[in-house]
Parts: structure tokens; sequence; C-alpha cells
């Protein structure tokens, strides 16, 4: 569906450490790297949840460094980099077309980047839903929260309402760092009428953090084994678990090739 988070990616230097990494801290089972540059499947547990691409050494010195990105859907790509540009985005890679969909890169107003993609099903799966984000279901190792920290929330708001379809579903106060405020996919909530269309939040900018972008909260079955083998493996805690809403624990860390990224679980102890 339009507006849907659909696939996530692993930009990385060195493919065989991040899957040893993620393989011990999430349980993914990740797949052989193919092509030039090398791309390598995410599987969760009920299905693919997104791919890794290594990064050559010409990629980098083009500037390209370790991050996590998020799709989303769209119906039309070329419409959609259309409205992108027109509402102060910036279009970072144009439009490709691959025998998966058409896709391309871009950043929104105040920065943040992230993929739009009008994806192609194979033959008979036409209808077929990504299960790379889950809305309602609990399935380990795929996106249950795409989080959005921008220096001006209310404009990111407006840009991702026009572009796709989300609300503000809600807002939580966090004191002097301002507020956290709820997305929902539009279409889904009033499809299902009992706001299962919730999708992620935006925030202000924290006081450290670099710049505006997405972090994309990936499931685990135990977040202290997930903190214990973040911290077995080489990469680093940068905070949590920290307890959220509904009774799970977030946390944010940094993978041993430089990536940013996030986790959210149960507690099993």
């Amino acid at each position: 569906m339009h507006g849907d988070f659909i696939w996530y990616e692993l930009m990385t230097p060195d493919a065989n450490g991040a899957r040893a990494f993620y393989s011990k801290v999430v349980g993914w089972t990740i797949g052989a790297s193919e092509g030039e540059p090398g791309y390598a499947m995410i599987e969760g547990s009920e299905g693919m949840v997104g791919g890794m691409l290594t990064l050559s050494a010409e990629m980098q010195q083009h500037g390209a460094r370790p991050v996590w990105l998020g799709y989303v859907a769209v119906d039309d790509v070329d419409q959609a980099l259309t409205s992108i540009t027109h509402g102060g985005g910036k279009v970072l890679m144009a439009a490709t077309e691959i025998p998966q969909g058409r896709f391309a890169m871009v950043a929104d107003p105040q920065g943040a980047v992230f993929y739009v993609m009008t994806p192609k099903p194979p033959p008979g799966q036409e209808g077929k839903e990504s299960l790379a984000f889950s809305y309602e279901r609990k399935r380990i190792g795929h996106c249950a929260w795409n989080e959005l920290m921008t220096s001006d929330p209310a404009a990111a708001r407006s840009f991702y309402s026009q572009l796709f379809g989300w609300v503000k579903d809600g807002e939580m106060e966090m004191g002097p760092l301002g507020k956290y405020e709820f997305l929902s996919h539009a279409s889904r909530r009033s499809a299902a009428r009992m706001g299962s269309g919730m999708l992620g939040a935006v925030m202000p900018m924290m006081p450290d953090a670099p710049g505006p972008a997405w972090s994309h909260y990936f499931r685990v079955a135990d977040i202290d084994a997930a903190k214990a083998a973040i911290e077995d493996n080489g990469g680093r805690v940068l905070n949590g678990p920290n307890e959220i809403p509904g009774g799970d624990f977030s946390m944010n860390g940094v993978d041993p090739q430089g990536a940013v990224f996030a986790l959210v679980g149960a507690r099993r102890g």
C-alpha cells in the first residue's frame, strides 16, 4: 500500500562482519552476498525484512557510509519524486529500474534520508504485502517502529502527510526535550477502525544528534540478551534498554562497522 514501509537496507563495508554481528544480536538469517557490489537478503522469523549492500571502496570515496535506510512504497516513483522536490525535499539518487521494481533515494526537507519504491511483486504474488514492517503482530526480527528525529517536527509531519498520507495520532510529552508525536497511516487506520495503522513517531533533535535521521526499531526476543550480544560482538550500546509504553524496552546502538541501529523487545529476566 502507498505509504507503507516495505524494506530495510543496511549499507556496510564489511558484509561478513555485519552478517556475524546481526545474526547473534537480532537472530536474522542473512544470505550470501551476490552481484557487484554484493547484496544479501535478510530474513526474520516470518519472511524477508530487507537487504545488506556491501559498500565498495568507490562508494565510500563518494561519501557513502554505514547506515540503515528504510524503503516506503509509492504508487508511482516518478510522481513521488516530483512531490518530494516540490515539497522541499531532494533526490539523492535518480529513479532506477530493477527486476523488483523502481526506486530512488531521497531526503526530506530537513535532510533525513530514505528510499521510495514502486515494487514489482513476482508473478502470482501481486496481492502479497511486505512483512518487513509489522503493524500489529510482534514478529521477531521484523521492524516494529519507525522513528524520525528532525530539526522541524511540524514541517516534517506536513511533508510526510502530503507525500504518504501519514497523520498525527497522539503525542507524549518529553519535558524540556519537546513532544514525541505518534504517526499513523491514515488509510490503514481508517480501514482497521482500531488504530492499528500506527507506524512510528516524529521527535525533535536531541542535543548530541548529528543530524535529522530515521531510526528503525527491529524486534528481538529478549532485549537484555541482545544488549549482551552487542557488547560481546564488537558493537556499542548508545542508550537503553529503556522501558516504553506497553511494557517493551527500546535500545540504540552502533554496529562494529559504524552503522547506528535500534532494537525493541521484552525483558525476559
